[in-house]
């Protein structure tokens, strides 16, 4: 039973990835008249929709009370501030990141996009071996190898991309450029991010919360 609930989150999680950048590419290559909408609107409605689930799972383990939540939320997040304050280098990281993705979407095809994007995994392991410390084995060092030759060899300029002037959607070294901004932030956030994880007792669910907190804070 468990195996399988192991396949088939592991189905929903390759279809939700492969949806959301179809998606994402789509609306910002649409063409049609009037002004396109702004990638941080878009970033704002993802940030809220992510903390009012939060909010609602925390709420779920405080045994459905709102008298509960109220004070679990008021005790982790006002009561400690210097634990929330934690969390504000990777929101504005992960902020800056989700904003890049779209400028990339808009500038590289999806499939480009989705191959580049995958080096976000070599950026994380490098982290994680500085600033966690972990010992990576031969077959992983060589599979990030691979991983990095690949994703050079969707880079590498076909014919037709040389004899053709124009680009259908924007400048390709724009798109690239966002999305290795994009590799590397989100490497860095999510390693920091599970740094303090590690070295503190309070839920994931708490942590993004607060984490969504300060994402939103600009907007607001």
């Amino acid at each position: 039973m468990s195996t399988n609930l192991k396949y088939l989150s592991l189905g929903i999680l390759v279809f939700q990835t492969t949806s959301l950048v179809l998606t994402m590419r789509y609306s910002r290559t649409l063409k049609e008249e009037g002004p396109r909408y702004l990638s941080s609107t878009a970033v704002v409605v993802a940030e809220l929709l992510k903390i009012m689930a939060c909010i609602l799972l925390v709420y779920k383990d405080s045994k459905c009370s709102l008298r509960a939540l109220n004070r679990v939320l008021h005790d982790e997040i006002l009561n400690k501030p210097m634990e929330t304050l934690k969390l504000a280098i990777p929101s504005g990281i992960y902020t800056l990141q989700n904003n890049l993705l779209y400028v990339a979407l808009s500038n590289l095809d999806a499939a480009t996009y989705q191959v580049t994007y995958q080096l976000k995994i070599l950026t994380t392991a490098l982290f994680s071996v500085s600033m966690l410390s972990k010992k990576l084995g031969v077959y992983q060092w060589l599979s990030l190898v691979i991983l990095m030759t690949g994703v050079a060899f969707v880079q590498w300029p076909s014919d037709s991309q040389l004899d053709s002037k124009e680009l259908s959607a924007g400048s390709q070294f724009v798109g690239l450029m966002a999305v290795l901004t994009a590799c590397f932030s989100s490497g860095f956030a999510g390693v920091y991010f599970e740094k303090i994880l590690k070295e503190t007792k309070q839920s994931v669910w708490i942590r993004n919360i607060q984490l969504v907190s300060f994402s939103l804070e600009p907007f607001l």
